[in-house]
């Protein structure tokens, strides 16, 4: 069956082909961490608590600005500006919209069903009877569903999602001011990923996010700068979908359109 055209825009990634989450890095081999750099047990240590702050809050708001590289055929980088919008009430609703000049997309999570829109072209897709916390969704929404959420690591660090085993090399870079609050900047190794991140000395939120990948030889990077609101309540109603004249198609994961497409349709 040849899939519509109005499915594989649903069906595209919410993050760029060579995305690695943190949470999701293969664990070190011995090969791996012959040489590696030192875990520094402050650096770990740190990021230990940066987890326990976020796995208190209860909800919040947190509003992103991204940039990130897409390689191009010829392995020239070119680097494209957005925006991520979460809207979240613990332990298992949130609403996400993802906004650039080439792609705007929302989804909604109820704890129950995932709906992903795509405002601009009216259509959008439903996977149901999920029934799972935030933190299980986006744990195996990119083998199970093929969708990658933007700023996954944010559910997962702190959890047993993320156990920091898989760190080979940990460091702390220095201090650091982003949007004028002092922060923490440590860095981070695991196998096809470098990160690092710039950790609020007030809230212990992560204020910075840079990603390096290893998959490619350009070591393209995804870089967001964050902005927490923690004390406003988050509405119900702003976590709702509301078609408002948009029409529903059928979900078709990533892995399945590619085959699809690669195959002529058939």
């Amino acid at each position: 069956m040849r899939l519509s055209r109005s499915c594989l825009l649903l069906a595209l990634l919410l993050a760029p082909p060579w995305f690695v989450s943190t949470a999701t890095a293969a664990p070190p081999t011995a090969s791996d961490t012959v040489g590696a750099a030192t875990r520094d047990p402050d650096a770990i240590a740190a990021l230990e608590r940066m987890g326990k702050a976020l796995r208190a809050l209860p909800q919040f708001a947190l509003s992103a600005t991204t940039r990130t590289d897409y390689v191009l055929e010829d392995g020239q980088k070119v680097a494209l500006a957005g925006t991520v919008d979460y809207k979240v009430i613990g332990p298992d609703r949130f609403f996400v919209e993802v906004r650039s000049e080439h792609q705007h997309r929302q989804l909604f999570y109820d704890g129950h069903t995932l709906t992903i829109a795509s405002p601009e072209q009216k259509y959008y897709a439903r996977v149901e009877n999920l029934d799972r916390s935030i933190q299980a969704l986006l744990n195996d929404s990119a083998t199970q569903l093929g969708i990658e959420f933007p700023l996954a690591d944010l559910f997962l660090w702190g959890t047993p999602g993320f156990p920091t085993e898989r760190i080979d090399s940990a460091l702390f870079v220095g201090t650091d001011r982003i949007d004028n609050q002092p922060t923490r900047h440590y860095a981070f190794r695991q196998p096809g990923v470098d990160w690092q991140v710039w950790i609020s000395d007030t809230t212990r939120l992560p204020l910075q996010l840079l990603i390096t990948s290893h998959a490619d030889p350009a070591l393209p990077s995804y870089l967001a700068t964050l902005d927490w609101n923690t004390r406003s309540a988050v509405a119900a109603n702003d976590l709702v979908f509301r078609p408002d004249g948009a029409t529903r198609i059928v979900f078709v994961p990533v892995a399945v359109a590619a085959d699809d497409t690669a195959t002529g349709g058939r």
